[in-house]
């Protein structure tokens, strides 16, 4: 069983069974990781039918905390709440609820097909913001895939062709923000006690939401409660994959496993929800998939990246649990 008790099997050794290289079985568990982050945004595109985007990250966050609180009270590094960066927590608190609030607006709106191609947008704006708030060098391959990528994004878009929804507007938000709080947690990782990168967050999450759900609340029944609850089991779920992932495979194997989700966004869409994107969403989606991986193998090539901000991002935005796989990756060990 795993060690602080989460659940009763352990993802490495569930696959340890099996014949095949430490990288097959990252990229196996990164696979049940993302597969797992897909029902999730099918549940919140569910829900947004009926629920405010506020409502939906208010009920998910607040049924995160009691799995949270097993995970806080396993951090026994000596130390205060006051966080060493306050400014810096303050903004990573703040853009860890806009990106979640947006990115359920996004799902409840648009196809999944279009969310996530805006999803996978994330590594070309992670390594923009990574030239101001941490000094990366972008050289020209790197500098010539940002741009492919962004026409990729155009692509999917279409501008000009059709009016521009509110929920696109949503999922590039979610996007921005996910990658602010990524190149943050890059920056002052290593400085902030976790308690404090989780804590911080997730009390944002709610104290946020708590202010707007007044103005949205729409009674919950049993059934839809039991829904909120999934939507936070399934995060802590693929996160707690994810480090199996990671600790099992290299991170240029496992991190290209999140464009899975694309094949999940078409088959829910298409089975559940009836949507049928253009042709032109996939032509986007594959452009910008085609230079988030060059932008990957670039960062895992020596000497080319000073601080690799896509290949360390190791998860991703638009949920309501601020965790690090560097965390949880703790509580999967065993003691010797």
């Amino acid at each position: 069983m795993i060690k602080a008790g989460l659940f009763f099997f352990n993802p490495t050794s569930a696959v340890s069974a099996l014949s095949l290289s430490a990288n097959h079985k990252g990229a196996l568990l990164g696979l049940a990781a993302f597969a797992a982050f897909s029902t999730h945004d099918v549940i919140v595109k569910e829900l947004g039918a009926t629920y405010s985007p506020f409502q939906i990250v208010f009920f998910s966050a607040l049924l995160s905390f009691p799995l949270i609180s097993i995970i806080l009270i396993q951090d026994q590094k000596p130390g205060t709440l006051r966080p060493v960066h306050p400014y810096w927590i303050a903004l990573r608190s703040v853009s860890a609820t806009a990106s979640a609030v947006c990115a359920f607006y996004a799902f409840s709106t648009l196809p999944l097909s279009q969310v996530y191609a805006f999803v996978f947008s994330a590594p070309l704006l992670i390594t923009l913001l990574a030239i101001p708030m941490l000094g990366e060098k972008i050289r020209l391959r790197r500098g010539l895939a940002l741009v492919v990528g962004l026409i990729g994004v155009l692509v999917v878009i279409q501008p000009g062709s059709a009016p521009l929804e509110l929920g696109h507007l949503a999922a590039f938000l979610s996007a921005c923000t996910g990658a602010l709080n990524s190149v943050i947690v890059r920056k002052i990782g290593n400085e902030e006690r976790r308690v404090v990168m989780i804590l911080y967050p997730m009390m944002a999450n709610l104290l946020l939401s708590a202010m707007v759900l007044p103005f949205v609340y729409v009674a919950v029944p049993i059934v839809d409660l039991g829904l909120f609850a999934v939507v936070s089991f399934l995060v802590l779920l693929a996160m707690v994959l994810l480090v199996a992932a990671y600790s099992s495979g290299d991170a240029i194997i496992v991190a290209p496993m999140q464009y899975s989700q694309i094949i999940w966004g078409a088959l829910f869409g298409i089975l559940l929800f009836k949507e049928y994107p253009e042709w032109q969403t996939y032509l986007g989606t594959a452009i910008i998939v085609v230079s988030g991986i060059y932008i990957l193998k670039r960062e895992a090539t020596a000497d080319v990246s000073e601080n690799s901000p896509v290949l360390n991002t190791k998860t991703r935005s638009g949920h309501t649990m601020a965790l690090r796989v560097s965390l949880l990756r703790r509580l999967l060990r065993r003691k010797k």
